[in-house]
């Protein structure tokens, strides 16, 4: 019986389809080869992170919409929502130096994205470029050990239990620190910009694709 939590391409193809647009369109628009559109809506082919945010940025749409799936109606705006965040219903996204667990998926218009992410890299020639994104986010090591190296201050090493709050602009990576062959972060990614991803659009023009988280 297939499963009932969303997955990736589940939610891409209803996104397509509430818009109307065919793949080849859906395609042009999000500058993702039609080929492998095809491949993650039939649940064959993950994304990458940068790939997602790429998505979002030239649909001019919210990360955490992407991540949710649409109401039954338009429902007017309430203060009192809730959602219990459990793996098994998040959304898992898979790089070469992370697994993502997008939680509470269900929630649309998020203002804030919580995600587990479970690294990794061990080394930052493993790991590649440094991240560049916008907004803020929070990371907390709950196993394992993690360093973290930032564009303008030396690396450190975090143990489980602890954590640090970075501008998301500044480059950054979290690899796995020595000794260590995997660790588990809870993260916080936040902006307070309502026209973010508007923002980034105009600086990044066609070109918006940041590098992998």
């Amino acid at each position: 019986m297939p499963s009932q939590h969303p997955t990736i391409g589940r939610l891409l193809r209803g996104l397509r389809t509430r818009n109307g647009w065919t793949l080849k369109e859906m395609s042009q628009r999000c500058g993702i080869p039609l080929s492998t559109l095809s491949k993650v809506e039939h649940d064959r082919l993950s994304l990458t992170y940068d790939k997602l945010l790429q998505i979002s940025q030239r649909l001019n749409i919210r990360m955490s919409e992407l991540f949710a799936e649409p109401d039954a109606a338009n429902e007017p705006p309430v203060t009192a929502r809730r959602s219990i965040a459990r793996v098994d219903d998040a959304i898992r996204v898979t790089t070469d130096n992370y697994d993502y667990f997008y939680l509470c998926p269900e929630l649309r218009r998020k203002r804030m994205i919580p995600v587990l992410t479970r690294v990794r890299a061990k080394s930052l020639h493993e790991f590649g470029e440094l991240v560049h994104h916008s907004g803020e986010e929070y990371i907390h090591v709950l196993e394992g050990r993690v360093e973290v190296h930032t564009e303008f201050y030396d690396p450190i090493v975090l143990e489980a239990g602890e954590g640090v709050y970075i501008d998301s602009n500044m480059g950054h990576a979290y690899i796995a620190a020595a000794d260590c062959d995997e660790a588990l972060l809870l993260g916080i990614c936040s902006s307070a910009d309502e026209q973010l991803l508007q923002a980034l659009l105009t600086l990044h023009g066609d070109n918006g694709t940041p590098a992998k988280k």
